[in-house]
């Protein structure tokens, strides 16, 4: 006996097919959902941590600024102290230039030598005499270029001879000359001596304490 299906089975499977796609396409947009809410959710956790990470730097970078700020105030006290330190020093070292000018010139001026007046402007030196002959001029401007760590820079403004009568029969030939020598800051000659051997100069320290 044969048996024929005459209800509708195509258009059952087709309805069959269509629900499950249905099915299958709100399992998916679920899915989608969730996975898309999990992504946000995890990127909105994200930028918190971040904006919180902006929050202490900014925070953090204020602090610094201050304290560059105070740094720096320091700084500018600290330049003006040292300046201020640096000016006490100059004039301390500077009030003996006068007492190492003469101790100096006594050193270094050669016999038949004589000075008659100086004077002195700001660091330069401008010294006047009489000396028994023109090498001996020579010899004091090299002393004075050369063994002097307190004078520099010697230079002759002029020499002229003269006739000077000591007797009755006799009658000398002499040389006056002017001339001009630097003055060296205490501050200078200690530099000088560090560079050179890095040992102090005895002419650094007052004549008495040199000679004692």
């Amino acid at each position: 006996m044969i048996l024929v299906n005459l209800l509708p089975h195509r258009e059952a499977a087709r309805k069959r097919r269509r629900e499950a796609f249905f099915v299958a396409l709100g399992i998916a947009v679920m899915i989608g959902g969730l996975m898309g809410g999990a992504v946000f959710s995890w990127y909105q956790a994200q930028i918190s941590e971040q904006q919180g990470k902006n929050s202490f730097l900014t925070v953090e970078i204020k602090r610094l600024e201050s304290q560059i700020k105070e740094i720096a105030g320091l700084q500018q006290e600290i330049t003006a102290l040292r300046a201020r330190q640096n000016a006490v020093e100059d004039l301390q070292g500077n009030r003996n230039l006068p007492v190492y000018l003469l101790d100096e010139l006594v050193k270094q001026l050669p016999d038949g030598v004589y000075i008659t007046s100086m004077k002195q402007d700001n660091q330069v030196v401008l010294i006047s005499g009489v000396a028994q002959s023109n090498e001996r001029v020579s010899e004091l401007l090299r002393n004075l270029g050369n063994n002097s760590p307190w004078l520099t820079r010697p230079e002759l403004i002029e020499i002229t001879g003269k006739s000077i009568t000591l007797g009755a029969r006799d009658q000398r030939r002499v040389s006056n000359f002017s001339m001009r020598v630097a003055l060296r800051r205490a501050t200078d000659v200690q530099k000088a001596a560090s560079t050179t051997s890095g040992k102090p100069v005895s002419g650094v320290k007052p004549p008495a304490a040199a000679k004692s």
